[in-house]
């Protein structure tokens, strides 16, 4: 086929396989939703799930490599094709790395019953066809840039793995060395891809407002150190997370966050909660390590409340920001939050703050299915139906 668009028209089979995003958004959503709603079950006593991971753990995997592996396939798998000038993956081949992901959201579910092997092999099988469709389309395109995201992909997928070894051998998995890696990857992700979307849509609106403020160009030698330092930081917590230096090392980190996001310009766009919320949700980065370093520092914060920062603040309202604005763009809709698409945002910050007090742990679980599951409500239709000729 010639373009994008013919290859999608020639799909005579579900809307849902017409583009990437489609299936993965939708149903990482839908599987967040679910999830949450079995571990606030587990967590009443109510629900004893058929895993391997204690509770705790799994709910962290299926949200950090589960829903983010889903939401990253659904980016990647739209986002290449435009990076490298190939066509997009559509129909029956997309049908199979969709489930195939979700064989492993069932396998680890029910891992009590199968070989730790098999179960890991079978989860880790999704991120390395991923990986290796990904490669294939960078070497076809020569679009080497790209690579950079492949690599974090790679680092993902090894953390993955960790995040298995360190559950297959009795250790507390939701606390060790591959979900802490997982969760530094992320945060990378955010920073490498965010950094070039942040400010582009936000120049883009302005623009279209005749706002004379700009936000500074992306990638610029602050952005560079940034994401160096970043790197370094988040390796030192990952490897020595209670270490002083660690603590010290998050501090700075977040300032120098705190002062890429300003550069950004985005007390500009409070108009469009469309922009503003990518910026609030890359805010959730500088924040999470502010208060991840005092934890370390002070030993006075809750750790676990303190991740949750990055875990439920940056990457949620993130993939969420992405997720909604990506889904109105591609089925040929206006670039325009309505109100359920606010509250969407507003029930995840309201779930992100609601976790900081001990008691309001259900309450803030159902602020985030009311978010992920308002995505679906709101979103879905679109998602299931083809773009309009």
């Amino acid at each position: 086929m010639a373009t994008t668009a013919e290859q999608m028209r020639a799909w005579q089979g579900p809307a849902l396989f017409s583009f990437g995003f489609r299936p993965f958004f939708l149903f990482g959503a839908a599987w967040v939703v679910l999830a949450m709603l079995l571990w606030l079950l587990a967590l009443s006593g109510k629900l004893d799930l058929p895993t391997r991971f204690d509770p705790v753990s799994w709910h962290a995997h299926e949200f950090l490599f589960g829903y983010l592996g889903a939401v990253l396939a659904g980016f990647l798998l739209t986002a290449v094709p435009n990076w490298t000038g190939r066509l997009p993956m559509v129909g029956w081949k997309l049908a199979a790395l969709f489930a195939l992901w979700c064989v492993g959201r069932v396998v680890i579910l029910i891992s009590i019953t199968l070989p730790v092997w098999l179960v890991a092999g079978i989860d880790l099988a999704f991120p390395i066809v991923l990986g290796g469709l990904i490669l294939q389309e960078i070497i076809a395109g020569k679009n080497w840039r790209t690579l950079i995201v492949l690599a974090l992909l790679v680092v993902f997928t090894a953390a993955n793995l960790l995040f298995h070894i360190d559950a297959s051998g009795g250790s507390y998995a939701a606390q060790g060395y591959g979900l802490r890696l997982g969760l530094a990857t992320a945060i990378m992700m955010i920073g490498v891809i965010g950094g070039r979307i942040i400010p582009s849509f936000t120049r883009n609106w302005l623009a279209q407002q005749d706002n004379p403020a700009r936000p500074a160009p992306p990638m610029q030698t602050f952005d560079k150190v940034t994401l160096l330092a970043s790197i370094i930081v988040l390796a030192m917590w990952v490897v020595l997370p209670a270490h002083r230096g660690t603590g010290v090392g998050l501090v700075l980190l977040g300032v120098l966050h705190a002062v890429r996001l300003m550069r950004w310009q985005g007390h500009h766009t409070l108009r469009d909660p469309l922009v503003w919320v990518l910026h609030v949700a890359y805010a959730f980065i500088p924040l999470g390590a502010f208060v991840i370093g005092a934890d370390v520092l002070l030993k006075g914060a809750d750790r676990i409340a303190a991740q949750h920062i990055w875990m439920a603040g940056a990457i949620g309202a993130m993939t969420l920001a992405v997720m909604t604005r990506a889904t109105l763009g591609h089925t040929g809709q206006a670039l325009k939050a309505n109100r359920a698409t606010i509250a969407i945002y507003l029930c995840l910050f309201s779930s992100v703050a609601a976790r900081w007090v001990p008691e309001f742990t259900t309450v803030s679980g159902l602020f985030w299915m009311a978010a992920f599951g308002g995505f679906v409500a709101v979103y879905g239709p679109a998602l299931l139906r083809a773009k309009p000729v």
